[in-house]
């Protein structure tokens, strides 16, 4: 059994900043890719950033050069650096994990979800 832990969400004005953080824990062989998704009202979940076990990261453009995404392999972990905060970023906030057995077979996990209002 996995378990994601999600904290680091509240209410921000415009231009504040706020961190995100994740920690996976549980039985768990590896982890591939570790990502930050988040859904406003009324939309659909949207892929905000993730990072790859190697490094790689992609992003959503409308958050390029306002959010960082890191990961530490070796607590399991992955945090969300998040900067310029716009109205827009408004949403719920969610942890997704791809955790990997020994016979490199992968499941997706999700967290719970932490909510971000950036407003004045």
């Amino acid at each position: 059994q996995v378990h994601i832990a999600e904290s680091g969400g509240g209410k921000v004005q415009p231009g504040g900043s706020l961190r995100l953080s994740c920690a996976a824990s549980g039985s768990i062989f590896s982890i591939y890719t570790m990502g930050w998704y988040r859904q406003a009202p009324g939309k659909q979940r949207e892929l905000v950033a993730s990072i790859a076990s190697g490094g790689n990261t992609a992003y959503e453009d409308s958050v390029k050069g306002r959010f960082t995404i890191s990961r530490d392999n070796a607590k399991n972990t992955v945090s969300l650096q998040m900067n310029s905060l716009k109205p827009e970023d408004t949403a719920v906030y969610y942890c997704q994990v791809d955790v990997c057995s020994a016979s490199r077979q992968c499941t997706q996990y999700w967290g719970q979800g932490t909510q971000v209002t950036v407003s004045s």
